[in-house]
């Protein structure tokens, strides 16, 4: 037996790992709503001309007051039968953005009857909003409805200048949004709109000889009325569950086309390219269509539009030097179809003139019609009018931006701070460790399992002697034990999610038999509060912090591995209609809580959430999910991250290592290498690996991986910076190089290389087994330096850089100044006094400028002005380097400005230094009251094809105040 054993544990060490359970998830075949809506379109695809869309806005019923065009469309169903009545509302926001939203008079008024003596709401959901919506919503006060158009149409001028212009076209309903008089984004313009209106269901008599259909058992697809499917119009069966459909079939379909433009991008999370691929099928395209609807798809397949755990429909569309995009508002599952289509100006062009329309089509199983518009132009108008909308991504503690150590499990409180000791043996920087569920009692979360961990305070005391944080898992499924308090109280004060006939619901997760928090319910948000108090969850302290997983939610028994759709939430909606946002209610309460855990304690919560949705970014980071320890997964993370970025949700990371499986210390080292440039950057595994902290794979592969995290914290300074930027204009971390260069079109579908902020720091992780070189692409002609040996590549061009194991293809582009800390140290907490590095990478004209942002990591003072915010500017006209105030001053600027008048700037490293300044011996300084001073300078001539560099020690300026160098 014990040989059996030992074989079976070898074996677990070598066989490859299982591919995610295709059977366990809907295809759009199995989908009955994506199906129809499908035939649709395709429908009216193959009638051309002949098709007659159905919809139509009534002329005598639009109104324009105040920025908002109102009105109703008529949905004909059969000639002669009575129309569907639909409202709809086209915004113009103060922004520039413009809002549609169409929903359904019957049910709005409840005029339906439900079946099966639902309890669910009858009208459409219309409060996604209220979750994923905190401004940007103020009515245009110019937009003015036009004046001479054409018969059967209205326009509405809006935006800056009255540059943008929404054209209606009643019959068949079309809106062409404009900007500069040229069309960028067409609403129904191939006649795809669908909503699928309320009707009573007619139960047929049965036929003599006709079996009688068994619960479940769905119609054969033949089985029509009036042309349209009807077998999942009143229920729907999948892997043993029955969906019951109370309110009978609502889903809502648009096709949104984007003249001119071939690439679109966002609409996250899949395993798949930054530029989203045609799906209908042929070489390199998708069947299906990308699918948004949040999902446990552990250890998920690559190159896939399948879902995952999360889902943020914004899409943007981008050609040369222009960017628009649309936001799809709809919290029920979503599926969007591509495709492009080519057109040339003639037919003996060869191409010549030719241009490429992207053609979309959503559809989502319930809610409402309700699409934002953002008409750029740039890349950067569309990340912050999204922002406004929905927020932008929050500015975490310093710590949480630092290297996370994760592992399901550390198995006892003692195996913790063993770990956190051989950290510190090693050298190796480190601020967060992490608990997965084992830590608890029985699951049994806010408990402790008194015999692994029976002293969790001493083991915080340990961590916080050198400022390191311990994260705790916290799931929304309570285990159902008798006696269990958390569970008996959640029972009696009726704040559990319902199932379809308002009785508490009981799936399957971890614990076993297990209920789910409603956090749609403000009373059990208030409740959920009480929970994470210092004296309600003993053992936890000021330096624990939290893990939300499974919020998708994750029901192992349930359809497609989560819950019923027709289960009920606070206020009777049904699942269906709020899916996509249950896994952010949850997180906002855990966010909630950790504002309230002890009076007079306000600092920022740190969460993480493995489900989200739009506005997510609000409350803390987000990972890619149970990703697998090879390098296929290892080059997806990247265009996954990249997508999180420019869908405003750029806290984002992927287990670094890879979560199932045992990677080989040539993967696990060049995983880190291109962790260290992820937003969030935590080492993950599964319980079944091998331990793999980077102090245990040995000689070479620790002494490398600990120099990429001392990579990591060196630049930690200008990552705070670029946390700063996204945190107040949406600005991604990282950033694709269609981003950053958008009029670049040789570049607009990379994504294997990106950039950091706004640092000119431009990175190409090694993502290929045994690879010693890599090929980087540069799009400009400025100099880009090696980062470590400052060796001059310039562009445009391909470039091969070295790629060795220790090797990290980093490049800095001429032009930025980027501010870092060299002293190392074991956590970022104690970095919080060290002195400044400042790098000046020179452009081709002798100048450089970036900026950075300090505060005190922790708090919210920086809202009161306790903030410094400098721009380093060297200027080639007068070879002066100074530094100018960006801050607006507040009532704790002053203490805040005196507690850090020590910290100073200790070096300052020009690379790409003028031949003119060999021989200068000294700089000039003078500092914020004027006095002047010299120091010593040191010219060094570059060697094997690097720059001239030059260094400055010790000038002796404070970085928070006004000073000049002169070189």
């Amino acid at each position: 037996m014990p040989c059996l054993l030992l074989l079976s544990a070898l074996l677990s060490l070598v066989l490859p790992t299982v591919s995610v359970k295709h059977e366990n998830f809907k295809t759009c075949a199995q989908s009955g709503f994506c199906k129809r809506n499908r035939a649709y379109g395709d429908a009216a695809t193959t009638l051309a001309s002949a098709w007659e869309a159905p919809y139509a806005l009534h002329s005598s019923s639009i109104s324009f007051k105040d920025g908002q065009l109102k009105g109703i469309l008529i949905k004909t169903v059969i000639p002669g039968g009575e129309p569907v009545r639909l409202p709809i509302t086209i915004s113009f926001l103060q922004s520039g953005s413009a809002r549609v939203t169409i929903d359904e008079e019957k049910r709005q008024k409840k005029d339906i009857t439900l079946r099966h003596d639902s309890k669910a709401r009858k009208e459409r959901y219309d409060e996604a909003a209220d979750w994923a919506i905190v401004g940007g919503l103020d009515l245009s006060k110019g937009a003015a409805l036009g004046k001479d158009t054409a018969q059967g149409t209205s326009s509405v001028r809006y935006g800056p200048n009255q540059e943008f212009e929404a054209i209606v076209q009643h019959k068949p309903f079309r809106i062409d949004f404009r900007r500069d008089g040229e069309t960028h984004v067409t609403f129904n313009e191939r006649g795809f709109m669908n909503m699928e209106h309320w009707r009573p269901k007619i139960e047929k008599e049965k036929q003599d000889g006709e079996e009688e259909k068994k619960e479940g058992e769905e119609k054969k697809p033949e089985e029509k009325e009036n042309g349209e499917d009807e077998s999942t119009w009143w229920q729907e069966s999948f892997g043993g569950s029955t969906d019951t459909k109370p309110k009978g079939p609502e889903s809502v379909g648009l096709d949104i086309t984007f003249p001119g433009y071939q690439h679109v991008f966002g609409i996250p999370s899949h395993a798949s390219s930054l530029a989203l691929k045609e799906t209908r099928g042929g070489d390199g395209k998708y069947s299906d269509p990308y699918r948004m609807y949040n999902s446990d798809v552990f250890e998920y397949e690559m190159d896939s539009p399948m879902t995952l755990y999360g889902s943020i429909p914004l899409m943007q569309a981008h050609r040369k030097d222009s960017s628009v995009a649309v936001f799809w508002l709809n919290a029920a599952e979503t599926w969007v179809d591509i495709v492009k289509s080519k057109i040339s100006a003639n037919p003996l062009s060869l191409g010549i003139g030719a241009k490429t329309d992207t053609q979309t089509h959503w559809f989502s199983e319930s809610g409402l019609i309700d699409v934002f518009v953002f008409l750029g132009p740039s890349p950067r108008d569309i990340t912050k009018a999204y922002g406004e909308l929905t927020g932008y991504t929050q500015l975490p503690q310093s710590f949480a931006i630092a290297y996370h150590q994760c592992r399901w499990n550390y198995v006892t409180d003692e195996d913790v701070k063993d770990v956190d000791r051989k950290f510190d043996r090693h050298r190796i920087p480190y601020d967060v460790i992490w608990l997965d569920i084992e830590y608890t009692d029985g699951k049994k979360y806010f408990t402790w399992d008194a015999h692994t961990f029976p002293n969790p305070l001493e083991m915080h005391k340990q961590l916080d002697r050198h400022d390191r944080k311990l994260v705790a898992i916290i799931d929304p499924h309570i285990k159902n034990e008798g006696g269990y308090h958390v569970v008996d109280e959640m029972k009696s004060k009726d704040l559990a999610v319902k199932n379809k006939d308002g009785n508490i619901y009981e799936g399957w997760c971890w614990p076993g038999s297990s209920h789910w928090v409603d956090c749609f319910n403000p009373a059990a948000i208030k409740w959920w509060k009480t929970l994470f108090k210092y004296d309600a969850w003993k053992g936890t302290a000021s330096n624990t912090f939290l893990w939300n997983d499974m919020n998708e939610p994750s029901v192992f028994n349930g359809p497609e591995t989560t819950m019923p759709k027709d289960n009920l939430h606070h206020g009777n909606w049904e699942h269906r209609d709020v899916h996509n946002i249950n896994g952010m209610t949850f997180v906002n309460a855990t966010y909630s809580a950790l504002l309230e855990r002890k009076k007079g304690e306000i600092r920022r919560p740190f969460v993480l959430t493995r489900s989200f949705f739009a506005g997510s970014q609000r409350l803390g980071a987000m990972w890619t999910g149970d990703n697998q320890a090879s390098w296929p997964h290892l080059v997806a993370s990247i265009p996954m991250l990249l997508s999180q970025g420019i869908a405003g949700y750029p806290f984002a990371g992927a287990d670094v290592g890879g979560f199932f499986g045992n990677p080989s210390k040539e993967l696990l080292t060049r995983w880190y290498q291109a962790g260290a440039f992820y937003p969030f950057l935590r080492a993950h595994a599964h319980i079944d690996t091998r331990r793999r902290e980077p102090y245990l794979p040995g000689a070479p592969y620790t002494e490398i991986i600990t120099q990429a995290l001392r990579l990591r914290y060196s630049l930690l300074p200008a990552w705070y910076t670029a946390f700063h930027e996204a945190s107040v204009d949406g600005t991604p971390i990282i950033r694709p190089h269609y981003y950053v260069h958008p009029g670049d079109e040789r570049g607009f579908t990379l994504d294997d290389q990106f950039y950091v902020g706004s640092t000119g720091l431009l990175v190409k992780p090694v993502t290929t087994e045994g690879a010693t070189s890599v090929d980087m692409y540069l799009p400009t002609s400025q100099p880009y330096y090696d980062y470590f040996t400052y060796k001059i590549h310039t562009g445009p061009a391909t470039v091969k850089l070295p790629a060795e194991l220790d090797t990290i293809p980093l490049l800095l582009e001429g032009g930025h100044i980027i501010p870092r800390r060299d002293r190392p140290r074991r956590s970022s907490g104690l970095m919080r006094h060290d002195p400044f590095t400042l790098v000046v990478a020179l452009n081709s004209t002798g100048g450089a400028e970036g900026t950075l942002y300090l505060d005190d990591g922790e708090t919210f003072d920086y809202q009161s002005g306790a903030y410094i915010h400098r721009r380093f500017v060297l200027d080639p006209t007068t070879n002066t380097l100074s530094s100018i105030d960006l801050g607006r001053k507040g009532p704790k600027t002053a203490a805040y400005q005196k507690h850090m008048k020590r910290v100073r700037i200790e070096k300052i490293i020009v690379v790409g230094a003028p031949a003119s300044w060999e021989g200068k011996k000294a700089v000039r300084v003078k500092d914020a009251v004027g006095k002047k001073s010299e120091v010593e300078m040191q010219f060094h001539e570059g060697e094997d094809g690097g720059a001239r560099w030059a260094v400055v020690r010790n000038p002796g300026m404070a970085v928070g105040e006004a000073w000049e160098i002169s070189f």
